[in-house]
């Protein structure tokens, strides 16, 4: 199995390519199919070993599930990749070298499409009707019906965009009390991205002090401000010290106690990406049984405030500003940005057993989540 470069543009760089083959195409988004079915009991697993709570992995499980549901829709889009459909449709295009997911682009694409599908459907025979002309033609002039077959995987694909809760480009942040009624309001605040650099889904979790007249989900100001100003700081290539700080700043009444963020990818495998180092010679190797060609790898970074500091603001009132924790360890703490960074790798049986046997440096201190067959999550050090 091969990918092919089938889509060409000035908007894509080398490290874009467009799954082009049909097979190829199928079996992209059957691994997907595969992979996001195992992440929440990953997810869990993650909380019986402390990392999250049981709300946090509420939250982070339907969030996995618009994953999901994004790889649903676009499969239906991209089923008829390869075959004489009668029109130049494209092919999906993935990032083979820094992520193995769609490229931004896609999601943007299906956004668009999304404010489109209600005409789109209308304007299209309905699922019986292009059934029954499929048997027409395969019966009566003994021809594949190609094109019936794509009008039909996109009707379900125009249908999926309105039925389906799915993973956009920007997932507004939303709100879960946790405790306090009246001075001190505690919130979980939630939302995600789809980073435009790293091609890969970001889901934040902040814990915030509301200490504001009107609490904070129920506030028609400061609530829509939050949602605008947590939208436009969630970019990869900002450390989550800069984030909290800001937001510190811009909502004196709101006070953030910890910032989570969660890179679910990048995803590897041996004939869909390029990679180099011991990750490439583990695939390769575990490839040759047919599947189970793949790993995933997730990056949490953590922030957590250490006191609070009293600082004055014009005459006669002061505000509070958070003192935030960084890692004490050979001054990583300033560069990373974080009090605590993690990164883990999901992969099944046969690639957790080669990187086992030949133990290449630089794995030992990350924990492996190993998906056993009939879907049970092993966690490993």
């Amino acid at each position: 199995m091969t990918v092919s470069g089938g889509i060409t543009g000035a908007d894509l760089s080398r490290d874009h390519v467009g799954l082009s083959e049909t097979l190829a195409a199928r079996r992209y988004f059957r691994m997907f199919e595969e992979i996001t079915g195992h992440l929440p009991r990953v997810a869990a697993a993650m909380e019986a070993d402390g990392l999250f709570s049981r709300l946090e992995t509420g939250v982070l499980a339907e969030y996995l599930e618009r994953i999901a549901g994004t790889f649903r829709a676009l499969g239906t889009k991209y089923l008829m990749t390869g075959r004489d459909t009668g029109t130049f449709f494209g092919s999906l295009a993935i990032d083979v070298t820094e992520s193995g997911f769609p490229v931004f682009r896609e999601l943007l694409t299906m956004a668009s499409d999304f404010a489109q599908a209600e005409a789109r459907i209308a304007g299209t025979p309905d699922r019986a009707a292009l059934l029954d002309r499929m048997v027409e033609e395969i019966v009566g002039r003994l021809s594949i019906p190609t094109r019936l077959q794509f009008a039909l995987s996109q009707r379900l694909y125009f249908e999926s965009l309105l039925e389906d809760r799915l993973f956009w480009s920007q997932n507004a942040a939303q709100s879960i009390w946790l405790s306090g009624l009246e001075e001190r309001r505690r919130f979980l605040l939630h939302w995600s991205v789809y980073d435009t650099e790293l091609n890969l889904p970001v889901i934040y979790l902040m814990e915030v002090e509301d200490s504001g007249r009107v609490s904070l989900a129920k506030d028609a100001t400061r609530w829509p401000a939050v949602q605008a100003h947590l939208a436009a700081q969630s970019v990869a290539g900002l450390k989550l010290l800069t984030i909290a700080k800001g937001f510190d700043t811009d909502f004196s009444d709101l006070h953030p106690k910890r910032l989570r963020r969660l890179h679910v990818g990048p995803m590897y495998s041996a004939a869909y990406t390029r990679q180099t180092g011991p990750i490439r010679e583990v695939l390769e190797e575990a490839a040759a049984s047919g599947r189970d060609d793949w790993a995933l790898v997730w990056t949490l970074e953590d922030l957590e405030s250490e006191r609070v500091e009293t600082e004055r603001s014009g005459w006669f009132s002061t505000v509070e500003r958070e003192v935030f924790a960084l890692d004490p360890f050979a001054g990583r703490g300033a560069d990373t940005g974080a009090t605590r960074t993690e990164r883990f790798v999901i992969l099944p049986e046969r690639p957790f057993q080669v990187l086992s046997e030949r133990n290449p440096p630089g794995f030992s201190g990350v924990r492996k989540f190993v998906v056993a067959p009939g879907g049970r999550v092993l966690v490993y050090r």
